[in-house]
C-alpha cells in the first residue's frame, strides 16, 4: 500500500517555514515507509483545490482508499506520525 504525505504551502507562508523541519525529522526518520509530495499552491493550483484546499499549511495524509486525515496549521510530529501509522505506514 502507498502512504503519501501532501504538504500544501507557499513560498510567502512563514507557518509553512515552521512545518517543514518537522516534515523533515520524520521523513528522515521513517523513510520510505511513505511518500513526501510537496505541492506549491501557488503553482499548482489545480491540485490545491482538487483537495479543497483553503489555509495553509495543510497536510493530507493519503493511501491507496483515499484520504485517512488532514491537518490544516502548524501540526506536532505525534500527530502526523500517528496519522501516517493509520494509514499504513
Amino acid at each position: 500500500m502507498t502512504v503519501r504525505l501532501l504538504d500544501f504551502h507557499a513560498e510567502w507562508c512563514g507557518p509553512c517555514k515552521t512545518q517543514d523541519p518537522i516534515l523533515e525529522e520524520i521523513q528522515d526518520d521513517l523513510g520510505d515507509a511513505f511518500e513526501l509530495q510537496k505541492v506549491d499552491v501557488d503553482e499548482e493550483q489545480d491540485v490545491a483545490n482538487q483537495y479543497q484546499v483553503r489555509s495553509l499549511p495543510t497536510l493530507i495524509v493519503e493511501n491507496d482508499d483515499g484520504v485517512v486525515d488532514r491537518f490544516v496549521g502548524v501540526t506536532q510530529r505525534e500527530d502526523i506520525e500517528a496519522a501516517l501509522s493509520e494509514a499504513g505506514a
